[in-house]
């Protein structure tokens, strides 16, 4: 069973260290206040462009329609929050967030260039500056697992939801066992090393490695949306599950 939201935390993880609750979200903005300007290039040299095809398969799933209204959490640079614009046409409404302003200010520059101008909030996931049935669709795409009190974020994403809506959280996810060691040896050898050369931070992307390793595996995070009072969770491994794409709706 997940944790109760309501009751104090006495340690949550950032990577593999325990911190302060109320340290990790000043510890997280600083790994991507330090990547923002380089983080759309490294996640293609990380994941090889995969990422790409994993976010456009979040969005043909979602099955959003013209009109629809969508809310892109921890969406930093807005390559969800563009797709889903695509997909709702000029009727709809994309809100792209994220508790990161270096992030959102990429994202924002990001879309701009692209000729999308799309309403920008910068908000923390746990407490959304919305009100209750605002959405037909919300998403958050490789951020749940910077979340403190991931409970808190997925009960916030379930109440902006209209009925009939739908819930994604895609994310770094328990890889298929018999890959395991050489995904821990690219992981913890390799990432570090791109991140110095690239973004000039090695720091960042050990955390990153150790994030991912901390974060709820397919069945847990499936147990904690239906906790947080989704219908019919479901997902979908991707890459024989270095990635997941958890899908749940309200009914």
């Amino acid at each position: 069973m997940s944790a109760d939201p309501e009751r104090p935390m006495d340690k949550t993880h950032f990577g593999f260290e325990q911190v302060d609750p109320s340290e990790k979200a000043g510890r997280v903005r600083g790994v991507f206040d330090s990547v923002a300007s380089r983080y759309d290039l490294m996640n293609d040299l990380m994941s090889g462009g995969l990422h790409r095809l994993w976010k456009r398969f979040t969005v043909q799933i979602a099955g959003v329609r013209e009109g629809g209204q969508v809310l892109d959490l921890a969406g930093g640079t807005g390559d969800l929050a563009r797709l889903f614009a695509r997909a709702v046409g000029p009727a709809g409404r994309v809100v792209l967030s994220d508790i990161n302003h270096a992030m959102l200010a990429e994202g924002r520059d990001k879309l701009l260039d692209g000729g999308l101008a799309l309403p920008i909030v910068q908000c923390n996931a746990e407490a959304l500056p919305f009100p209750d049935r605002s959405f037909d669709a919300v998403s958050i795409g490789f951020g749940l697992r910077n979340v403190t009190r991931k409970e808190a974020a997925l009960a916030e994403m379930r109440r902006v939801l209209k009925p009939g809506g739908v819930a994604l959280v895609l994310e770094f996810s328990r890889v298929w066992a018999p890959l395991a060691p050489a995904y821990d040896w690219y992981s913890f050898n390799v990432l570090p090393r791109i991140g110095r050369l690239v973004a000039k931070d090695d720091a960042s992307y050990r955390y990153l490695a150790e994030s991912i390793r901390m974060h709820p595996d397919q069945e847990l995070l499936k147990s904690m949306m239906e906790h947080a009072g989704f219908d019919r969770v479901e997902y979908h491994n991707l890459a024989a599950g270095v990635v997941a794409v958890h899908v749940g709706r309200v009914f």
